[in-house]
């Protein structure tokens, strides 16, 4: 079909120009990531049109992975916003041509300022980027439009250098998954790095706890009373032995034991799973699904054996977490 056989083309076209430019990476890219390191302020990102599409979605990037970043508009930065740019920043400026009007415009004063400016543009030799203190050359042998027109390629190209600064960034920077949660608080991918077990733990009278010789009767209103379909057994000490789960009940009637005869010790599993307070709560969903088990009880690092919480995996459901 004639509409595959474009699309293939289009992606066939984008995927070698992203692979000619890993070829092409030099010094340049090494220096540009120095720069961008020793900078004391902003990383100021800026484009015209697609240039200006990718050059915002890079200023993204880069603040969600430690490097302060925003995007400036130069059409908007010549009626003002200029102002935004500070001695001690850094400029990442995009144009394929090299020669976008509004872009040039905001060069003089970038130079007055003292700021160190980075070029992305597809012609070595054009003003932008001889006017840079690093040229990054994003060129591409022929964009994926079959016209020759729609910036395709070269956008596809651009935003891989963009994402290549942003990652070599990160890991120079030593940045770990708890850094990236401190600036994605929110959804789910924030929930999973954020939120511990302590976090969403039941404590103090809501743990659905009881004595090794505890009859089944009483061991029964507190699974119940409780709410969450299990209980601790704990000996003499306090230290959690074993649990019964409403599971555990029916299979023991399944089997024809007189369940309400005995005592909670006859009819525990013991070595529970558990999990530490400061763990995160997404480990605690791992360790549910490992297991295939709803509730872990959770610890102190005191070395007790004494649980000061237990968590269910509709607290984890309820939290966004799964």
């Amino acid at each position: 079909m004639k509409i595959l056989e474009t699309a293939r083309n289009v992606i066939n076209a984008e995927a070698k120009a992203v692979e000619t430019l890993a070829n092409r990476l030099d010094e340049s890219f090494v220096k540009a990531v120095e720069l961008v390191l020793s900078c004391t302020g902003r990383v100021v990102v800026s484009g015209m049109g697609k240039s200006g599409l990718i050059g915002q979605k890079i200023a993204s990037t880069m603040a969600s992975t430690g490097t302060p970043a925003f995007f400036l508009h130069p059409a908007e930065g010549i009626h003002g916003d200029l102002g935004m740019i500070m001695k001690g920043d850094i400029v990442i400026a995009i144009s394929n041509s090299g020669e976008t009007e509004e872009l040039l415009r905001i060069l003089p004063v970038v130079k007055r300022l003292g700021v160190d400016l980075i070029a992305m543009s597809g012609k070595p030799g054009s003003t932008l980027a001889r006017s840079a203190d690093i040229h990054l050359d994003v060129s591409v042998s022929e964009e994926a439009c079959p016209l020759g027109l729609a910036p395709t390629s070269s956008t596809t190209a651009t935003l891989a250098m963009g994402d290549a600064l942003a990652v070599s960034l990160l890991v120079s920077r030593g940045f770990k998954a708890e850094d990236f949660a401190i600036f994605h608080p929110g959804g789910a991918l924030g929930k999973k790095l954020l939120l511990r077990v302590e976090d969403l733990m039941h404590q103090g009278d809501a743990i659905p706890l009881v004595e090794e010789t505890t009859p089944m009767q009483e061991a029964l209103f507190v699974i119940t009373s409780k709410g969450l379909g299990v209980t601790g057994v704990c000996d003499n000490t306090g230290t959690l032995g074993g649990v019964i789960t409403d599971g555990d009940l029916r299979r023991a009637l399944a089997k024809g034991e007189e369940i309400l005869q005995t005592t909670a010790k006859n009819l525990m599993r013991s070595k529970p799973k558990r999990i530490k307070r400061e763990e995160l709560a997404a480990a605690a969903l791992q360790l549910m699904e490992q297991y295939s088990i709803t509730s872990l009880f959770v610890f102190d690092n005191d070395h007790t054996g004494k649980p000061c919480g237990i968590i269910h995996l509709h607290d984890l459901l309820k939290a966004g977490i799964a």
